[in-house]
């Protein structure tokens, strides 16, 4: 048992098996409190105007945005417990195309690997999830490999 969620076995059960899709509309000011709350301050993500005069007719979501569309919900499927202990392992993002107000992304992830580990807290279970992010035209937006620690 990890924490009072899953057992280990249930978990790697759950390799390869494709969670449920999590769709966000995305807003301005959804991107703009994120931009402010990372602290980067770049037009692109704050400004319509300088969007327009850059080329891009409007702000984009800076890279790491896609980040924090769907992660909790992820955790939440798998351990279906709120009060899990859950930690932020790693995470490598590849990007193909900037998120615009007015996108709709659909989020799915995989658990592509399990495995346990004890410390001195107890057990800790350390997860990897294959996430993909796509917009509203099917088009792949990014894809990302993320780790929590379970506990």
């Amino acid at each position: 048992m990890v924490g009072d969620g899953l057992s280990i076995e249930e978990l790697k059960g759950k390799i390869g098996v494709e969670g449920p899709p999590l769709v966000y509309e995305i807003e301005k000011g959804m991107i703009r409190r994120f931009a402010q709350t990372v602290g980067d301050l770049n037009p692109l993500w704050q400004n319509d105007e300088y969007g327009a005069k850059s080329g891009f007719g409007n702000i984009i979501a800076p890279p790491t945005f896609v980040l924090i569309l769907g992660f909790d919900q992820i955790i939440y499927q798998l351990t279906q417990n709120p009060s899990q202990t859950v930690l932020h392992g790693s995470t490598e993002l590849d990007c193909y195309q900037p998120i615009r107000p007015k996108d709709i992304i659909t989020v799915t992830a995989k658990i592509a690997g399990v495995r346990q580990r004890e410390s001195k807290i107890g057990r800790m279970a350390f997860v990897t999830f294959n996430i993909i992010y796509k917009n509203q035209r099917q088009e792949m937006v990014a894809k990302c490999r993320q780790m929590a620690i379970i506990r």
